[in-house]
Parts: structure tokens; sequence; C-alpha cells
């Protein structure tokens, strides 16, 4: 039995507090227990990463980048034990983990390590005086963690911060608490100093610490919009900068003159990877009522041969949903869906694979005939159950994709290059993809608007987002 314990000043510390079970999403059973930290616990890793950070920000900023670069190729070269954890946490596909969730973490990596030396300032001369302003660390920062991808939130969170010249503090989802510090080990084997990265355990108690605590610069979280307002109000009194990327109720839009079978698959990929267990997942798939028969005939074949099981086997298209309790909320929503109007056009049960009969598993489910007022079209369900919908033209699409409290990220199919610009303009979300689905380079500024958060993860936005501009005035 494994047991998570906080990482703090370069081990692992126990804590005294009763444990947390973690159970395994592919068989049930509990696989680690998780030793919660108590406040003092982290009072002690702010002060250590207090003295850390004063250290790692003197060095240049070139070695700062030389020191996450070989993070991000000691990750590499253990990819496959980090992807096994991310399993073993989610219940996700171990193919998804090792050819893009994991990987997405050190790419991250790689890339603030390359920019950290890009950071400038400007200059400014008035007569007998210059002035010029800087970019400085703000200090220690944390990271709160959504339970869905927590190597890559990890990372994400992370990079930026040590890049900038900050200390950072982790604090995995507690359904997630296997691989922050194994992360933890390979930084320090990197060469980060002790106390620059810590991991702090534990649910929502300690988060709430983390936000309250005067030591703590920046917290950034990846959660739902209701855990973004209490964070936001728990850090109210120490003003903290905040960095909250929240939910969504992602349109794609598939207009009738778009690659068929590419439509097809992108809707396939945009609401069952991870068994939906996305935020920024394409759930409300628009069709043009012209193309609409022939495509749901489509998607309902393939979804019914996909293959549902073991996470760990190489020919498995979904694993598991989280916990037995999120499960059930998602089956739920499949049947206030129908009770709403509409048609069960395939999956929507429980399944229980040979040899993993208390997983957590479900069919990959599609309802159409909906409508824009359904609870399951207006509503973040977070498993793997697309809404159909169907729309005539441009200018009603674009108002009913718009139609949603949500903004994190939107999509459109078209082989009409000047509609795919024109539609893409008018889409009121944080990140729109053309012709594909749910690509993120680290170079690229990803999060939302609306209640789907603010400020960014990822790209020189979130470098930014970890400092302050210092002006010096110099009378000469």
């Amino acid at each position: 039995m494994k047991i998570c314990q906080s990482y703090i000043d370069g081990k692992s510390r126990p804590s005294g507090q009763p444990p947390i079970d973690k159970f395994y999403a592919g068989t049930g059973e509990v696989i680690a227990r998780v030793e919660p930290a108590t406040k003092e616990m982290l009072n002690e890793a702010v002060i250590i990463a207090n003295e850390a950070q004063r250290g790692w920000a003197t060095l240049e900023a070139g070695q700062r980048g030389r020191i996450l670069q070989r993070a991000a190729d000691i990750m590499r070269a253990n990819n496959s034990e980090l992807a096994q954890l991310e399993v073993e946490d989610v219940g996700k596909c171990f193919g998804e983990a090792m050819s893009a969730d994991v990987p997405s973490g050190s790419d991250a990596l790689a890339y603030f390590a390359a920019l950290a030396h890009t950071e400038t300032g400007d200059m400014h001369r008035f007569g007998d005086a210059i002035a010029y302003s800087e970019r400085v660390p703000i200090g220690v920062c944390a990271g709160i963690g959504a339970w869905n991808y927590p190597v890559q939130i990890a990372c994400w969170k992370s990079a930026p911060a040590l890049a900038a010249g900050n200390a950072f503090i982790l604090k995995p989802s507690e359904m997630t608490p296997l691989s922050g510090n194994r992360i933890a080990e390979l930084f320090a084997e990197a060469g980060l100093p002790n106390g620059l990265f810590q991991v702090i355990q534990g649910d929502h108690n300690i988060g709430r610490a983390i936000c309250e605590h005067p030591g703590i610069a920046k917290v950034s979280l990846t959660g739902g919009v209701e855990t973004g307002k209490l964070i936001m109000a728990q850090s109210a009194q120490t003003l903290k900068k905040i960095t909250l990327e929240l939910g969504g109720k992602s349109p794609l839009i598939i207009f009738a003159d778009a690659d068929f079978d590419t439509a097809v698959q992108t809707a396939l990929d945009a609401n069952f990877y991870t068994a939906g267990e996305v935020c920024s997942n394409a759930t409300r798939v628009f069709v043009e009522d012209s193309i609409a028969a022939d495509f749901i005939a489509a998607i309902v074949e393939r979804a019914e041969v996909m293959n549902v099981g073991d996470p760990m086997e190489k020919n498995v298209d979904m694993g598991a949903l989280i916990s037995v309790q999120h499960l059930e909320k998602v089956l739920e929503y499949v049947q206030i869906g129908i009770a709403e109007g509409a048609k069960l056009a395939t999956g929507g049960h429980r399944i229980h694979p040979r040899g993993f009969e208390n997983g957590y598993f479900m069919e990959p489910t599609i309802l159409t005939g909906c409508r824009d007022d359904m609870r399951v079209v207006r509503e973040e369900i977070f498993g793997p159950v697309m809404s159909v919908l169907t729309f005539a033209d441009e200018a009603e699409v674009i108002q009913r994709a718009n139609a949603t409290s949500f903004g994190l990220g939107a999509g459109l199919l078209t082989q009409d290059l000047a509609r795919g610009h024109r539609v893409a303009a008018q889409l009121e979300s944080g990140n729109v993809w053309i012709n594909t689905y749910n690509l993120l380079p680290p170079g690229l500024p990803f999060g939302g608007v609306k209640h789907s958060g603010f400020g960014r993860e990822n790209s020189q936005y979130s470098l930014e987002a970890y400092s302050e501009i210092k002006t010096t005035y110099l009378q000469l």
C-alpha cells in the first residue's frame, strides 16, 4: 500500500493525520492512502520556499533555464513511469498518458526553459534622468490542481513560475496524489534546490490554508466554477494574484462542407478522450441540417465499436471515470437528458469489463434531438456524453454557440477558409480550433473567458503572470 505524504525540503514528511483513501478507477480498489498536511507543515514549507526562492532569483536567467531543460529531459526519460502513475491516478488509457498527456508536461518545461532568457523591461530618458523597468519574481507561488491531468497541470503551473524566478508549492487533488512527489524527485535530480518545488498533500482544507496564507503571493487553480469562486474569496484577504482555469461547455460546429470523416473523428475525440473528463471538450456538437442524419449514423456506429476497459491495454479506446460518485453523477445526467426529451442514440449505461467488473466504466454516450434549454446542453457533465444539436445557417449557430456562461473552447469544421476565420472571430471563447480540436502546444496561451476563468496557462502571457513590473528612476 502506497503512502502519499507531502514533499517538503527535499523529502517526504509524515503528518500523523487520518489518511484519505485513494481508489484506482480501473478496479475500484484502494491502492494508496494520502496523509493530509497540517497548517504547520504548510507554514514550514512556505518558510523553506522563501529561502530557496531568494537564492534561485539571483541566478542568471539562462542558468535557471538550463536546469529546467534538464528537468524536461529527465521527465522524458521517465515518461513511461509517469504515464503509469497517471493511469493509476486517473484511470485514463495508458496510450493517452504516454503519447500526449505526460509529454505535454515535459514540453512545457522545455518551452519555459528557453523562454527564461527572454524576459526584458524597457528604458526611458528624461533629460537629466533615466528610468528603466524590469520584470521581477513575485516570491512563493502555489498551484491547486484538478484530478484529470495531474502531471500536465503540475508542469504547466510550475514551469513558468520557476522560469520567472519563483518558488512553487503544488497541491495535487487528493484523488490523484501519486505523481506529484515523483515529479519533485525528478526536479531535484535535475538540480532544482531543495525547497524550490514542494508538494502539499490534502483536500480542500489545506487548499483553503494555501489561499489564506500571507506568505504565498499567487495561486493558480484548475478546477470547477464553484471552486474558482471559493479560491477568489479565500485569497481576497491577502490580495493574491490569481489565475483560474475553470470549466466549459464548448461548442463544436460542423458545417455541411466539412470533410466528413475528419468531422466524425474530431467529434468523437472531442467528447470521449480521457472518458470525457476534459474541461475544454466540445460536448455541444452542432451539425448542419443537411448532413445531420448521416453524421449521427456515423458517430453512433463508431462509438458502438469503441473498446472500453483495462486502461493499460493497448487496444482500449476509453478507460474509467475517476470515481464511483462521479460515474453516478454522469449517469444521472443521461437520465435527465432523456427525461427532457433527448433521444439516447447509444450508450448511457455503466459497464463491467471482464476482470475489471468493479471499475468505474461507462459506455460512450450520444444524445440526439437535443435543445439549447436542456440541462445536458447547458451544464458541464464532465463525462463521455455528447449532445448533438442541428442548425440551419451560420448566423443562427454562432448565436446559439455563444449562448452559454462558459467560454473555454470552441471548434468548427469547414473547408471554406473565409468562413473559418469569420466564424472563429465571433465565437466567445479563449480558444478556437478550426478543422481540429484540443491541440495545445506550450507556446500558445490556454484559458477561458466568462465563467471559464481568467489568466492563461502556457505562452509568454503565463510567464508574465508570475512576475511583477519594477520601475527604477535614476537622477543623473
